[in-house]
């Protein structure tokens, strides 16, 4: 079974997630509220912050403590490639149980041995690049997950709207103009040929948070 999917972000009056200087303490309040069983993060999103995380210890190599009555989401970022290392540090952050990482059979056989000796779960879906409807099927069968929130840029989303996965739609309206012509937006994908690649949405929730921000929510017409 597919979890329900969510994604959640904060974007410019004109559409844009970039240049904006966001409420970070406000939207994960709000992101809160659905008390996922996962965060789905894309590497790309994961890789802007390695630079600031510090190299890993032997203590990376330790297994980490299960607790069934741990309610925390897990992480889970999809990495076909194997570009992510610095897992122990994620692991630290301690707003999430634990990490679970996505790959391709195309994923190189000496990152999945990386992981093992990590020990740090990983689904393998799809052939060159990974099928996420089949991994996240198997989240939900392996580890329970029945709702996922999003935590991340516009092309992951894209990949996920585009497939028609997606259940909802929340973003917040920062009162502010970006301009410019790169599309820099919450929903990054190829041109459509025909209209029918429409995505509709039926609202449902509208809120005025503080300074001006708008919460808008919307569920997604399949």
């Amino acid at each position: 079974m597919l979890p329900r999917i969510i994604l959640h972000n904060e974007i410019s009056v004109d559409g844009r997630i970039d240049w904006i200087t966001p409420d970070i303490g406000l939207f994960y309040e709000l992101a809160s509220r659905w008390k996922e069983d996962a965060t789905l993060a894309g590497s790309n999103t994961i890789l802007k912050q390695e630079e600031e995380m510090p190299e890993e210890d032997e203590e990376a190599f330790e297994p980490p403590v299960k607790n069934s009555g741990d309610s925390r989401p897990l992480l889970v970022v999809p990495d076909s490639k194997g570009r992510v290392r610095k897992w122990h540090a994620l692991r630290k952050i301690g707003y999430w149980r634990d990490v679970v990482v996505l790959c391709s059979h195309s994923t190189p056989g000496t990152y999945l041995d990386y992981l093992k000796k990590r020990h740090i779960d990983y689904i393998v879906a799809g052939d060159n690049y990974v099928d996420l409807k089949a991994a996240l099927e198997e989240l939900n069968a392996r580890y329970g997950i029945r709702l996922v929130r999003v935590d991340s840029g516009g092309t992951l989303n894209g990949v996920l709207l585009r497939a028609g996965m997606v259940d909802e739609i929340s973003v917040l309206i920062n009162p502010s103009l970006v301009g410019g012509t790169s599309p820099r937006s919450f929903f990054r994908a190829p041109d459509l040929n025909l209209p029918e690649g429409i995505i509709k949405l039926k609202f449902i929730h509208f809120e005025i948070i503080k300074d001006d921000i708008i919460w808008l929510r919307y569920k997604v017409v399949q």
